[in-house]
């Protein structure tokens, strides 16, 4: 028989590792909020929305603007720049409806390969930090682009930021160069810039005329703050800067599979904006077409209630709350365990995931002989914690880091 092409192409592995760690049978389990039981959340204000939804009889099923649900994109782009922001007064931010963070950074992608810098763009290097969440490298790479290069971010050795390394790649780096920088909660170390090093970030990005290209996945899910947590975008803009910023509302909205995402494009004028906008609606009307609706409704009903809106940040505070109390609880038992080593790192750390500092021999003993599940690097996903967990899973990394050097 004819071989297929489906049949040619190679096959991902079952149980590829998406997330954290893994259920006890080595499934994965995927890289979302679960509660204190392990369970998934509705937030309960996706819940009161969605009713109000159903029962809202002036709503049909008709094809949405190619550049999406104005209400949401909207007030979207005002949560990531802020209600004071200066280019919203100015009118020089524009956005798109995305199938999810994914699809913002991929429209952003194609864009930024046709007409960033010129009109063919396949030799601009494309800037991703070490480590990254490793979508980052597919999407560009398919996009087009051909030099995809990396930045300094983790120090292994001291557990946190080598922001001389990252810097001096900056200095280094041609011209033009776009910069793949994490907003917040840095997937996967978990380690972010403080306010201090994102200005020297900026400093030298706006001195090499570096393109910045933000991914914001997590904003109020990692500190419980939405102002905290957009600051470096909002301090880029401030400094002048025309920007992208890919937006998912999959974790701050528990809207995993209903894929709702949007790039807050920032220009240097209202003109250039639109300009900007017109070629994204040709890119988005061969890509998809037109984005669903459903999501997006819900995230823009919310956003744009002001009891809604306190009722969402309050459910995120929820959310954010427990990873950090996670977070806290596991420091304070390895270090009254006496582990050796320092364990701060794991409070200073931010968002969904923290790199422990175990090495690939300690992480085999975890999986073998305790049947802990985590990847290779380390790292682990916070939500996999839970209260009836900790004391068992603190005891096996002291062992894991006593007896496997």
């Amino acid at each position: 028989t004819a071989a297929s092409p489906t049949a040619a192409a190679p096959r991902t592995p079952p149980g590829s590792p998406r997330g954290w760690d893994g259920r006890p049978d080595g499934s994965p389990f995927p890289a979302a909020y679960r509660t204190d039981e392990g369970q998934p959340w509705v937030l309960p204000v996706v819940k009161k929305v969605e009713q109000m939804i159903a029962n809202d009889n002036s709503l049909n099923h008709e094809y949405l603007p190619i550049l999406g649900l104005p209400e949401f994109r909207a007030n979207a782009s005002r949560i990531a720049l802020g209600d004071d922001s200066p280019a919203i007064k100015e009118n020089r931010v524009g956005s798109v409806q995305c199938l999810g963070g994914t699809g913002a950074l991929r429209i952003g992608a194609d864009f930024l390969r046709r007409w960033y810098n010129g009109n063919n763009n396949t030799a601009t290097p494309v800037y991703v930090s070490t480590p990254s969440w490793e979508n980052h490298n597919s999407v560009f790479m398919d996009a087009g682009f051909k030099d995809i290069r990396t930045y300094h971010y983790w120090d292994a050795a001291k557990r946190g930021l080598d922001l001389q390394g990252l810097l001096s790649d900056m200095e280094k780096a041609p011209e033009f160069s776009i910069f793949i920088l994490h907003a917040c909660a840095h997937n996967p170390t978990g380690t972010d810039p403080t306010p201090d090093q994102w200005k020297q970030i900026a400093a030298v990005m706006k001195r090499r005329s570096l393109f910045p290209f933000f991914d914001s996945a997590y904003q109020g899910f990692a500190s419980g703050s939405l102002d905290k947590d957009a600051w470096a975008v909002r301090y880029f803009v401030s400094e002048g800067f025309e920007l992208f910023c890919a937006q998912s509302f999959s974790k701050n909205f528990g809207l995993y599979n209903e894929r709702v995402g949007n790039l807050t494009v920032v220009g240097k004028d209202a003109d250039n904006v639109q300009r900007v906008l017109s070629q994204m609606e040709k890119i988005v009307r061969t890509t998809w077409s037109n984005p669903p609706s459903q999501g997006a409704r819900i995230v823009a009903t919310t956003l744009a209630s002001p009891q809604l809106f306190d009722e969402w940040k309050g459910n995120v505070k929820t959310m954010a709350d427990r990873v950090l109390l996670m977070r806290s609880e596991l420091r304070s038992r390895l270090e009254a365990l006496g582990t050796p080593g320092t364990w701060n790192h794991i409070t200073e750390q931010i968002g969904m995931f923290s790199f422990t500092g175990l090495n690939p021999k300690q992480v085999e003993y975890m999986v073998k002989e305790k049947h802990i599940y985590l990847m290779a690097s380390g790292r682990i996903n916070m939500c996999g914690l839970t209260t009836k967990n900790l004391d068992y899973v603190a005891k096996s990394i002291h062992e894991a880091v006593t007896k496997i050097q």
